[in-house]
């Protein structure tokens, strides 16, 4: 009990005087004094406190074995004596972290202040050395009297140097400045040597204003000097400012004046005759300006002449004099009645080349559409069903004359049109009819109407040689102008199929994607479903027909012989026996598998069935006789 009163009063002594060295706030003006503090309290935290927390550990650990042992004996708890209990230890514990807690705080803060005033300081000293070095002699130099003797070019140049050391002293206005608001701040910072500070910042400025003053003298001194001279300057500068561009403009005058111009419409021409009177317009205020110049150079000799100053004849600013500016002036009048002349002669050029546009446009405009609408009455006569086929043929060639009785006209146009080229005319607004548009229109009519009426005699014959009746003729042709979509007079696989379809065949939908064209496949299912059980062979031997070029389209001559073949009734037995012919490989039977092989299953089992057994000397087993029953099918009404 002794000992923990003893190690408790102890440890309470200690922290009651350690607490006040902590809270001791009081600055130091050096950064090493700040820097030894902290030595101080490095040396606090490493050495002194660390066997004090070894004491308040071991004090804790003494009372709670004491009073463990008590209690074991059976004997009253220790009561330490009033202000030594364990919690008095921790209160006074933590005020003493409070207070080195805070002190750390105030000892980093306070280092970084006296940091920041070095450095202000610091800057401060080098910014005044620099200012201070750059102000030497400068007070000595603006009271110098060398302009009383100086001439104009020598004033000038002083006047230069004058405005470049004033354009220099605003520029360290900034520093002086700079200077000012540091030593400002080393004030408010409580800086220790802040009397050094601000005599130095006080001589500065002090020294600034002398400055100012001298430099403001020394500057309505040169003015005042300069000021005959200058006049004089002044008006060779204004001549010199003003006779530059005058001069320009001359030049380029002349050179516009005198400029071969190249232009292709009578709008260009009358672009150009505008411009060229708006330029004449503005002849006046540049004669205006021209003795406005002159009269600057006489301004100068007189003035010359009543100071008796020595001046030299020449413009320092300048090489232009007024013999030159004459001479250019006298140049462009001459030039001016030259360029009417030609301005009149190329409109008329461009008049002449108007009239042959608007005379090959008027013919072009008539011509062109004249072409395109007998291309159309051509295609119409040509898919309509008027009348019998001579009597489309007699209208056809009633056309053709009347399109060869209109080439006359268009031998004209080729007249107009080599005017036009030998007059290098290459754009006409008033059509959209080119020579070569009108040719190839020209062309492909005569080409239309020689090839519409072979067409229709081919059809004449093929309707006499395979009799076909005009009504049949006229049905055909119904049906195909209906499927024809584009008119174009050729159909392609798909627009072939529904044709067929709308003529009574039955031909069963494909459930394939349409590309638009019947290919292989599609066209064998078309013929099968008409009637063809066929395989490859058959197929291809049928599209050689029809579509001997495999282009893919069926034209109405092609789709006419077709017809004509499938609507006649002497060879259709011959022609099924020929297919089966074809799938059975020449052979005069069939076998069951050649047929499932070639044919739809459902078609296959129908033959099957049907067929007859062939009993030729050439049989073999399972032979069937398709040619019986090619010839009692032939006629059925549910094939």
């Amino acid at each position: 009990m002794e000992d923990y009163e003893k190690l408790a009063s102890d440890l309470l002594e200690w922290i009651r005087r350690t607490v006040p060295w902590l809270e001791n706030r009081a600055p130091e003006n050096t950064m090493q004094a700040m820097q030894q503090k902290l030595e101080d309290f490095r040396d606090y935290r490493r050495m002194h406190k660390p066997p004090k927390v070894q004491e308040k550990c071991q004090l804790e650990i003494n009372f709670n074995t004491l009073q463990t042992k008590l209690r074991l004996s059976n004997r009253p708890a220790f009561m330490p004596s009033e202000g030594r209990m364990v919690s008095d230890i921790n209160n006074a514990w933590g005020g003493l972290e409070h207070a080195e807690k805070g002190y750390e705080e105030w000892l980093l803060n306070e280092i970084r202040r006296l940091e920041r005033l070095d450095h202000l300081a610091e800057k401060f000293r080098q910014k005044a050395a620099i200012h201070e070095a750059w102000t030497a002699g400068k007070e000595e130099m603006l009271q110098e009297k060398d302009f009383e003797t100086a001439s104009l070019s020598e004033i000038k140049a002083l006047l230069k140097k004058h405005e470049a050391f004033e354009s220099d002293l605003a520029a360290h206005q900034d520093r002086v400045e700079q200077i000012a608001a540091i030593a400002q701040e080393l004030n408010e910072l409580d800086y220790y040597d802040s009397p050094s500070v601000n005599a130095r910042c006080q001589s500065i400025c002090d020294q600034w204003d002398a400055l100012g003053a001298l430099t403001q003298k020394r500057s309505e001194a040169l003015e005042r000097t300069e000021k005959l001279l200058e006049t004089i300057d002044q008006l060779y500068l204004e001549f010199a400012k003003r006779a530059a561009p005058f001069n320009n403009w001359m030049e380029g005058a002349m050179e516009d004046l005198q400029d071969t111009f190249i232009v292709h419409t009578i709008e260009e021409i009358q672009g150009l005759s505008t411009a060229h009177e708006q330029f004449k317009a503005t002849l006046p205020e540049a004669d205006k300006e021209r003795q406005a110049i002159l009269g600057i150079h006489n301004e100068i000799a007189k003035i010359v002449q009543t100071y008796h100053v020595n001046r030299v004849g020449t413009n320092p600013y300048t090489t232009i004099n007024p013999q030159e500016i004459n001479g250019k002036w006298d140049k462009v009048r001459q030039l001016v009645p030259q360029r009417d002349q030609a301005l009149m002669e190329e409109h008329a050029r461009q008049q002449n080349n108007e009239r042959l546009r608007k005379q090959f446009a008027g013919q072009a405009n008539i011509i062109g559409p004249w072409i395109q609408t007998k291309m159309e009455e051509i295609g119409r006569i040509s898919i309509e069903m008027h009348g019998t086929l001579e009597d489309q043929l007699t209208h056809l060639r009633q056309y053709e004359k009347s399109i060869v009785n209109y080439k006359p006209k268009i031998e004209q146009l080729e007249v107009d049109h080599q005017l036009i080229q030998e007059e290098l005319i290459f754009d006409n607004k008033h059509t959209n009819y080119t020579m070569e548009h009108i040719r190839v229109g020209w062309e492909q009519l005569l080409t239309t109407i020689a090839r519409t009426i072979n067409e229709i005699e081919n059809q004449v014959l093929t309707r006499d040689a395979k009799g076909i009746s005009q009504d049949q003729m006229n049905e055909f042709r119904a049906s195909f102008n209906h499927f024809d979509r584009d008119h174009s007079g050729k159909m392609g696989a798909e627009e072939f199929k529904a044709c067929l379809i709308s003529l009574g065949f039955d031909i069963a939908n494909d459930a394939q994607k349409r590309t638009g064209m019947m290919d292989a496949e599609d066209f064998r299912a078309c013929l099968i479903s008409m009637g063809y059980n066929m395989g490859e062979a058959e197929f291809s031997r049928i599209m050689s027909i029809v579509d001997p070029n495999r282009l893919g389209v069926v034209t109405f001559q092609a789709f006419i012989d077709f017809m004509s073949r499938e609507t006649a009734d002497t060879d259709t037995a011959d022609q099924v026996m020929a297919s089966f012919k074809v799938l059975a490989g020449d052979k005069n039977y069939i076998l069951a598998d050649e047929l499932r092989r070639e044919l739809p299953p459902d078609q296959a089992e129908y033959c099957i069935a049907r067929m007859a057994p062939y009993c030729g000397p050439d049989a073999v087993p399972g032979a069937l006789d398709y040619m019986s029953f090619s010839t009692a099918l032939y006629g059925e009404s549910d094939l």
